[in-house]
């Protein structure tokens, strides 16, 4: 049988997060405000370039990208966080039991509901043209 505890939680419980979350902030800004003044600032022509990977940079930056790299990012991030979600159920599995068991095969049902749609409107096909 599992007890209930009642906690009643002050604002001054929560002092200590909120000091070491302005120390994390304050520490950030003042490495950026050190290593901006303290720094070389040297501007040439070769240094104000764009630069990528060692190749020369050539055409327009703003080509349209094809929205299908879009959509897969989308469907990669989807899944992850179904991982995200099955991994404490599979360490709780025994503790669940049933209840916990079928809620999971609803979100799993629904999961592909949403993976047969988007099998069913071509998302996954490369075959036109890649942007």
């Amino acid at each position: 049988m599992l007890l209930a505890v009642t906690t009643n939680y002050q604002p001054v419980d929560f002092l200590p997060i909120v000091v070491q979350f302005g120390l994390a902030i304050a520490f950030v800004a003042f490495a950026m405000i050190v290593s901006h003044l303290v720094g070389p600032n040297r501007k040439s022509k070769v240094k104000n370039e764009a630069f990528e990977c060692g190749i020369e940079s050539v055409g327009n930056a703003r080509t349209p990208i094809s929205i299908k790299y879009f959509l897969t990012a989308i469907l990669f991030v989807l899944f992850d966080v179904e991982v995200i979600f099955m991994y404490p159920w599979a360490v709780n599995f025994r503790t669940l039991g049933w209840d916990g068991f079928v809620q999971m095969i609803v979100f799993l049902a629904l999961l592909m509901a949403g993976f047969a749609y988007v099998i069913k409107k071509g998302i996954l096909k490369w075959t036109g043209t890649h942007a």
